[in-house]
């Protein structure tokens, strides 16, 4: 694992596509986009995910990046005004070209504009959200589990429970019907099963993003199972010729993520860490 040092040397991934990706940053960072997780990538995991903010140093960071590359994106579950509020990116010079892509991409916030455009909300969430509460009681649920509300989504948290994954075991199977009956779908995190509409995760969000910007080259910064299908997007991108960068921001819980990274770094930190180095290179 990468250590997050005070010295400003760049990482070097373990992989040669990483380095390739890293290389392909380097050379064309005007033509690079940054895509980054949000809670557990940007923001440290909190037992209350309302009291999430990103680390003190991630803005400072950012800003000194964006105005380098192409686009910072911030790729994430929550809704998009929730991430811009708890990050502290609005108004922010330097962030000009950052956008936030909430709901998993149904919500887009982009800093030149400073506003969120979204579709209408699927109704199976407001249907599942009435009958959400009933249903853990008829399951059982564990003393300490809770439900976040995430208005075009609904989330069952089990980190607070006194058996954490047992509670996350047992409510998975039951949710993942629940949410079907609705024509929604589960997406498991850390100790959370989200309940959202189908169609949209990171890895679309991402992949019609660097599209979009027409990007020959990607980073992503993850640090969940939620990450996974964007990790699974630069893998299509890098299939396609444009050079990508998977960076896991350490956790012993997703040992998966950590697996398929060329470089792993030391949670919110080591990505901070990475941010500055980074812009530091392309300041040179």
């Amino acid at each position: 694992m990468a250590s997050h040092a005070d010295s400003d040397s760049l990482p070097t991934p373990t992989t040669p596509a990483g380095r390739d990706g890293l290389d392909a940053i380097l050379a064309r960072p005007g033509h690079a986009v940054i895509g980054l997780d949000f809670d557990g990538t940007l923001a440290p995991i909190v037992p209350d995910p309302e009291q999430a903010r990103a680390h003190p140093d991630a803005v400072p960071a950012l800003a000194a990046l964006a105005p380098r590359v192409a686009s910072v994106a911030v790729v994430t579950g929550r809704p998009a005004a929730v991430a811009v509020e708890h990050g502290g990116f609005a108004g922010v010079p330097g962030l000009e070209h950052l956008v936030v892509l909430g709901h998993y991409g149904a919500e887009r916030w982009d800093a030149r504009r400073g506003e969120v455009s979204a579709p209408a909300p699927h109704p199976g969430v407001a249907a599942v959200r009435a009958e959400l509460p009933g249903f853990l009681e008829t399951f059982g649920a564990w003393q300490g589990t809770w439900i976040e509300e995430k208005g075009r989504a609904v989330a069952v948290h089990t980190r607070r429970a006194a058996d954490p994954q047992a509670a996350f075991e047992a409510l998975r199977e039951p949710l993942t019907g629940l949410a079907a009956r609705h024509g929604l779908i589960v997406e498991p995190g850390r100790m959370v099963l989200e309940l959202r509409p189908p169609g949209m995760d990171k890895g679309v969000a991402l992949l019609e993003y660097v599209r979009e910007t027409g990007a020959e080259s990607v980073l992503y910064a993850g640090d969940d199972l939620g990450d996974l299908p964007a990790f699974a997007a630069v893998d299509k991108l890098r299939s396609e010729g444009i050079p990508g960068l998977l960076v896991c921001s350490g956790s012993s819980e997703v040992a998966e993520l950590a697996d398929r990274a060329d470089l792993v770094v030391d949670g919110p930190a080591g990505v901070v860490h990475l941010l500055r180095s980074l812009a530091k290179r392309l300041s040179q």
